[in-house]
This record gives structure tokens, sequence and C-alpha cells, in this order.
């Protein structure tokens, strides 16, 4: 299995980049990996996303879509394309140290 080195700690990947160990997963490692995809600091808007993403994994076992987010309240599409542009629940899976979510390309 690939590893990467994120900050100071080294973690267990994919192919495509995404921790394949969520125990493995820091607020450094979260850091290092917003900066990899374009995101110069996790601003508390961000942490508001990351810290909802980690609740439902953390009960559901599931990575929540952008239509999970949008009707939890915690930010509407809009914003979260504003924050991740580019994919925005790709790469906030990504920084939140998850899987890729499912029907991402």
């Amino acid at each position: 299995m690939p590893q990467r080195l994120f900050g100071t700690a080294t973690v267990d990947v994919d192919d495509e980049g995404f921790m394949t160990d969520f125990a493995q997963w820091t607020r450094e490692v979260a850091a290092a990996i917003a900066k990899e995809v374009g995101i110069a600091e996790l601003t508390p808007a961000y942490w508001k996303v990351i810290d909802f993403m980690h609740k439902e994994f953390k009960e559901t076992g599931q990575v929540p879509s952008i239509r999970k987010l949008n009707k939890s309240g915690v930010i509407s599409t809009k914003e979260l394309y504003a924050l991740f542009p580019g994919g925005p629940a790709k790469n906030a899976a990504k920084i939140a140290g998850m899987k890729k979510p499912e029907g991402c390309v």
C-alpha cells in the first residue's frame, strides 16, 4: 500500500492519494492535504464542513454527499463550491481523511 508524508505524518493512501486509514488523520495532516489541493489555510468555515463530515462518518460509516452536507444546514451548495472549487465532495473528503466519495470521477 502506498504511503505519503503530510507534514510530519506518514499515512497510508490509495492510488489517488485518499487516506485508507481514518485513524491516521490529524489536523496537521488535513492542513498539509489542503495545501496540496490549493487551499492555503483551513479557516473556521472549512472546519465546520470537516467536523460535520467526521460526525456523519462516525455515525454512518459513509462519506457524506454534497446533498447531505447541503441538507444539514452546515453549508449551502454555493458556499461549498466556493470553499472547495474543482470538486467539493472529493476535496472535502480528501482533506477530512476519508475515502473518495462514491460517484466522484
